[in-house]
């Protein structure tokens, strides 16, 4: 319980996938993000995701592609299967979550490369489900948090006067690049 734990709060504050290993960076940046409401549908759309994705893919590969010896062919899995997953996933949501706004989100979830990383990342060593759960539901919640701080801040960055060359992208990158250096904090937080 102890390692689930660790795993989980290490991958959502200390290994975030945004900031650290920069996998999913593209739907905090994009500029479609720009209400709460659809960050948080974002967030869980995604988090969901991730740990169905991790789930159905630790299952398919301790029990499909590594009996038969077809590891190579991970991507070549993982991918349709994570695609697949995306529309069902916005139907149940968008009838569970109804004043979220799940509409449109088909291709930030198509185009994370997130999910897919964390299934990879999980399968290359082989702790267990519980691990790879733990693993896929920090991710989510690691990216959601990033996601929730950067909706935040776009909406406090609006209001300001922000000289012409640093507009848009430039000052969102800057922006990650602090909230990567106050996550290295977190690194103290677990000692090995």
């Amino acid at each position: 319980m102890t390692d689930m734990l660790l795993t989980l709060v290490s991958t959502a504050l200390i290994s975030n996938l945004v900031l650290q290993m920069p996998l999913a960076v593209d739907p905090v940046l994009a500029s479609t993000v720009d209400s709460r409401r659809r960050a948080h549908a974002l967030g869980i759309a995604t988090t969901v995701l991730m740990l169905l994705s991790g789930i159905l893919g630790y299952l398919l590969d301790h029990y499909l592609l590594r009996p038969l010896a077809l590891t190579s062919l991970r991507l070549f899995v993982f991918l349709p299967v994570t695609v697949l997953l995306i529309h069902p996933l916005l139907r149940v949501l968008c009838r569970q979550l109804p004043k979220l706004p799940f509409d449109g989100l088909w291709p930030l979830l198509l185009g994370n490369a997130g999910v897919l990383g964390v299934v990879l990342l999980g399968t290359q060593d082989d702790k267990g489900l519980v691990h790879m759960t733990a693993l896929s539901l920090g991710a989510g919640l690691g990216f959601w948090l990033v996601l929730s701080l950067f909706s935040d801040l776009r909406q406090r960055i609006a209001d300001n006067d922000i000289p012409l060359p640093f507009r848009g992208l430039p000052v969102a990158l800057i922006s990650a690049g602090l909230m990567a250096v106050a996550f290295l904090g977190f690194n103290a937080m677990i000692k090995p």
